[in-house]
């Protein structure tokens, strides 16, 4: 984000790691010791490579509540702090997911597109969709985010279940011990699992035959988090309803045979993509920084 850059850079001198392979690698080998903290995004993040040709580091500093691109495993191996920016997210991403399942279920970008096409005058009215309020909605990763989301469709009177590790202590949904079980009882399931390695493809063929011809599957996590070939033959052969998708496996890349799909809803990677949200994460990122750099200590540590 611009003003944590121009933050970064009139604060604390920050150097801008170049773009550009062959100069990066210079500029590495130059300069890696030089600097003891990184300031990145939740998706470029620190991985193996960067995190090794910078000896001296001792912190990353996340712009976002996802740190899956950064080497923990290697993080907590050196003893290097991390941090994120939980919470302050949380409503913006919920209403994302919230804004996928009414618009998946209730057809509302392809009426859209439908009206825009100047269809309704030429073809009569748009095709009967699906109601949205009192489906069983299944959540796979009942969070802070997945709370939230769960919370605001309550208000739909929808019967929710929930996959976690571990049951989640004090809250009034169902737990369901696998993630099969979760997408069989389930008429929509939403995906608001963290990333990293340890969810890679956790939603695979099996999750999807379970959700059925008649479910739906929304994600607004990471793509890494569904087999996303399964998913796009799935939706291709019609053992899916429909998906409303806010992140995929290739970022910026989407599957091409998604973009003909009048039953899929795409977004851009927006779920905390807010005005509101993005001030109150750059102002976290910012209190990070300052703390680590004052005291050594993270305001909002994962490890």
């Amino acid at each position: 984000m611009p003003s944590v850059q121009d933050a970064v850079v009139l604060d604390y001198g920050a150097v801008r790691l170049p773009d550009e392979p062959a100069e990066r690698a210079e500029f590495l080998q130059r300069r890696g010791s030089d600097f003891d903290v990184a300031v990145t995004s939740g998706k470029v993040g620190v991985g193996p490579e960067l995190m090794r040709a910078l000896p001296a580091l001792r912190a990353v500093v996340n712009f976002g509540v996802g740190y899956d691109a950064t080497d923990i495993s290697q993080a907590r191996e050196r003893g290097i702090a991390v941090s994120n920016t939980p919470e302050v997210l949380n409503d913006c991403v919920a209403d994302t997911a919230l804004a996928l399942y009414l618009d998946v279920l209730r057809r509302i970008s392809a009426a859209d597109r439908y009206v825009r096409a100047g269809q309704w005058a030429t073809a009569g009215n748009f095709p009967l969709a699906t109601k949205a309020s009192g489906k069983r909605v299944g959540i796979l990763g009942l969070g802070r985010i997945g709370r939230v989301i769960a919370r605001r469709l309550e208000g739909f009177d929808c019967t929710i279940s929930y996959h976690n590790r571990r049951p989640v202590a004090e809250v009034p949904y169902e737990y369901c011990t696998s993630r099969v079980d979760l997408a069989l009882q389930s008429d929509v399931l939403i995906i608001a699992a963290a990333g990293g390695p340890d969810s890679v493809k956790l939603v695979g063929p099996e999750v999807i035959e379970a959700l059925g011809p008649s479910g739906y599957l929304i994600n607004v996590a990471r793509g890494s988090v569904v087999d996303e070939e399964a998913l796009v033959a799935a939706l291709l052969t019609g053992q899916l309803a429909g998906a409303g998708l806010d992140v995929f496996d290739d970022e910026p890349k989407v599957p091409h045979d998604l973009l003909a799909l009048d039953n899929v809803v795409l977004l851009p990677h927006l779920g905390s993509g807010t005005h509101e949200t993005r001030a109150a994460m750059a102002e976290l990122t910012l209190a990070n920084l300052k703390q680590y750099v004052t005291t050594g200590n993270l305001v909002t540590p994962v490890c």
